[in-house]
């Protein structure tokens, strides 16, 4: 019978399984996460930051792959005529980078590695996904698309407006939020809100990548982006509101 632990030269090391056991222990709050993350995004991720700390790679090692994963995707994109074939290969580059960037976390957690410069690198990350995503849309609309009009290349502009002001108003709206006293934190929270998470569901950035597998077919694409557009800018209203809200409200009502 296979032990959890392995001897590695002079450093004891958690095998495959014991790495996985430890990391189910070490999960964020699944408040406020859509479906796709919770079911899918962060079990991949789980197995990925266990064969990450067996290949013995740091949390900002495994950003940096997440980084790359995505970077091969939207070069793909944005230089290649968009066939079946592309689509695939985008979707997979995006939600593999998509699952690393849930890797590095649940590593590093792991590990008790977590410091400033490893959030900031993952951060940064971040948003320059957001930003190159919509940027080799835009280009691929120019090269390759038989638009109905040019106005259709300020969509990807848009999009791009839009999502950059999600991530950017929900990353400072949690660091401003006043945080509840110790006692408060001592509290068993509530179980998450399983229809909260179906609703979130359209921006998740796990579903918006299913977009770019109709890529093969480009007016169904052009439509589905467009969607998902409306859907983001929707949602981008509703945020603001609840993020000032939350942010304008008292001490005590937050604790609440």
């Amino acid at each position: 019978m296979r032990t959890n632990v392995a001897l590695l030269g002079d450093h004891v090391t958690l095998t495959i399984g014991g790495a996985l056991r430890e990391l189910r222990t070490a999960q964020k709050s699944a408040k406020g996460v859509s479906l796709y993350s919770r079911h899918i995004n962060r079990p991949a991720g789980r197995v990925l930051a266990a064969g990450a700390y067996r290949a013995r790679l740091t949390p900002n090692q495994v950003t940096l792959v997440s980084a790359a994963f995505s970077l091969g995707a939207v070069l793909a994109l944005a230089l290649a005529r968009p066939s079946w074939p592309l689509a695939l290969a985008v979707y997979l580059g995006l939600v593999v980078g998509f699952a690393f960037d849930s890797a590095d976390g649940q590593l590093a957690r792991l590990l008790g590695r977590g410091s400033p410069a490893g959030e900031w690198l993952d951060h940064v990350v971040d948003a320059g996904k957001i930003t190159a995503i919509h940027t080799a849309v835009l280009i691929s609309f120019h090269r390759f698309f038989d638009l109905p009009s040019e106005g259709w290349l300020l969509l990807p502009l848009g999009f791009q407006f839009v999502a950059v002001m999600i991530f950017s108003g929900g990353l400072l709206a949690d660091k401003l939020k006043p945080k509840p006293p110790a006692s408060a934190q001592a509290v068993p929270a509530a179980a998450p809100s399983r229809l909260r998470a179906v609703a979130l569901l359209p921006v998740d950035y796990g579903v918006f990548c299913l977009v770019f597998l109709t890529l093969g077919a480009p007016r169904v694409f052009l439509s589905a982006y467009a969607a998902l557009f409306a859907v983001h800018a929707l949602f981008l209203v509703a945020f603001l509101a609840k993020w000032f809200r939350e942010l304008s409200a008292p001490a005590a009502s937050i604790e609440a």
